[in-house]
């Protein structure tokens, strides 16, 4: 088959990923499977390496098409998504989880490179920092779980929600001097431009765009598949106007969704569920693309080293970084917490799209790309393949002892040490009269899971809230009742 495929072959590989995504999601939410597992070995078994159906140039359009729409979709949508409050509380985690430990990642994985593969120093930095990058569809599962306290699920969705904030900007100043010219490139207007004015172009493109669909449908009436549509148009135009400015359109991508975040201008709630639809086939899609791809190119380079590797990064390095950071915190932090927030970080599409980056910026060959693909299989098999049996041990030992992390009140509580001096306490026989009085207070009965589980009999009447959903319990209440909280 030519490197740009034909019809037949482009409606048969949509059908295909459409078809088996739905059929099996049931399936994959209880088994220890992800989709990514299932879609970058669909594209292995269908590329060179298994029936030759589907030849991927690494270099070619294809690839690079649905990459660029992939990554723009995510990255607005990352952004749109991020809760500006939420954040600014909970500043500690990108500071601190993404601060030093993506730092010692990057600086680990660039000497692994450089030892195992050979590569220069900037190179092995490129590969470092595309390596740091965590990826949240293969933490989906984790995510959604509630047997796992929600500060500790916060905390591995913040990281993957902002890493690509610190990764992305240090991949590009890497690029821009992998590629300069050493004694033509006028640095303060490539960093003017590439930080500056293409977030900056994306920024207004996103805040006047949703402004601008708001007065329309408020006016005339827009039906929402159109409202849809213009969504998925106000994220490729922002990507194409921070290029055609000289920056780059993935930042100004992340900057338009950005500015729908800040400036509250809320765009229909149509288009971030179609965004969502459209971002989830593409990413489906964009395994099975990268799935043939590296099929091919797995045999331009020496495998071993590329998985000694993958071994060193994901078994040692992100482990050992992320402990170490969290060790700070071990007050808060039980020993599994520590555990299951650095083993959780997995390698995936992003680290793929941004070695795509590299290659087509001319920062790297096709050679990085299959060392970063060895590298991203090896992650979505053995953390897909973990994520069930792991989240049910830590579950269990939650069930089991009362841990710290389960009476943060937020991912943020994790870093810092809260005085529960502070809160107004009652006594028993005063809530006892409360209670028969004519406007009884609200009683919340907040033990944690193993305190319920040795003890099921609380306050009768009492309305049992898990600590660390006490914060969301209180926001969706309307009435103003005084609230007793009590624990064990």
């Amino acid at each position: 088959m030519p490197e740009q495929l034909d019809l037949i072959a482009a409606l048969t590989l949509t059908a295909v990923v459409l078809v088996v995504a739905s059929l099996a999601a049931g399936v994959v939410e209880r088994a220890p499977l992800s989709f990514p597992i299932i879609f970058l070995v669909l594209g292995f078994a269908l590329g060179p390496w298994g029936a030759g159906l589907l030849n991927v140039d690494a270099e070619g359009p294809a690839l690079e098409t649905i990459g660029v729409v992939t990554l723009s979709l995510v990255l607005f949508l990352d952004a749109v998504h991020l809760e500006t409050e939420e954040l600014r509380r909970e500043w500690r985690v990108p500071a601190l989880v993404l601060g030093p430990g993506t730092a010692l990642v990057i600086g680990l994985t660039t000497v692994a490179g450089m030892l195992l593969l050979d590569l220069d120093v900037v190179t092995a930095l490129l590969l470092g920092t595309v390596l740091a990058s965590t990826d949240p569809v293969v933490l989906r599962d984790v995510l959604r779980d509630t047997r796992i306290p929600k500060p500790v699920r916060r905390t591995l969705s913040v990281e993957a929600g902002t890493n690509d904030l610190v990764v992305l900007p240090t991949l590009l100043v890497l690029l821009a001097i992998k590629t300069a010219d050493p004694g033509g490139t006028n640095w303060p207007l490539v960093l003017t431009e590439m930080f500056v004015l293409g977030p900056a172009v994306g920024f207004a493109i996103g805040g006047a765009g949703a402004k601008l669909m708001g007065r329309a449908d408020a006016r005339f009436g827009v039906r929402e598949e159109y409202q849809s549509l213009y969504g998925v148009g106000l994220v490729l135009l922002s990507y194409v106007a921070g290029e055609a400015v000289g920056g780059d359109g993935f930042l100004a991508a992340f900057a338009a969704g950005f500015a729908v975040a800040v400036l509250n201008t809320d765009l229909c709630s149509c288009f971030l569920d179609f965004g969502q639809v459209v971002s989830e086939m593409a990413m489906l899609a964009a395994f099975v693309f990268f799935g043939a791809a590296l099929s091919g190119a797995f045999t331009q380079i020496s495998l071993l080293p590329a998985v000694m590797l993958a071994l060193l990064v994901l078994l040692a390095i992100r482990p050992a970084s992320i402990g170490l950071v969290l060790t700070a915190h071990r007050r808060n932090l039980s020993w599994p917490a520590r555990a299951f927030i650095a083993w959780f970080g997995p390698r995936g599409l992003a680290s793929l799209l941004f070695a795509l980056l590299v290659l087509r910026e001319g920062g790297g060959d096709v050679r990085l790309l299959a060392v970063v693909g060895v590298v991203v299989t090896a992650s979505v098999l053995v953390h897909g393949v973990t994520a069930t049996p792991l989240t049910g041990a830590y579950a269990g030992y939650i069930a089991r002892h009362t841990t710290h992390e389960e009476r943060a009140r937020s991912a943020s509580g994790l870093f810092t040490s809260d005085d529960p001096a502070v809160v107004p306490r009652v006594s028993a026989d005063e809530l006892t009269r409360q209670l028969a009085g004519p406007s009884p207070p609200t009683v919340l009965d907040v033990r944690t899971r193993s305190a319920l589980a040795a003890d099921p009999d609380g306050i009768p009447g009492s309305t049992h809230v898990l600590p660390d959903e006490v914060r969301d319990w209180g926001a969706r209440q309307l009435h103003h009742h005084p609230v007793v909280l009590y624990c064990t």
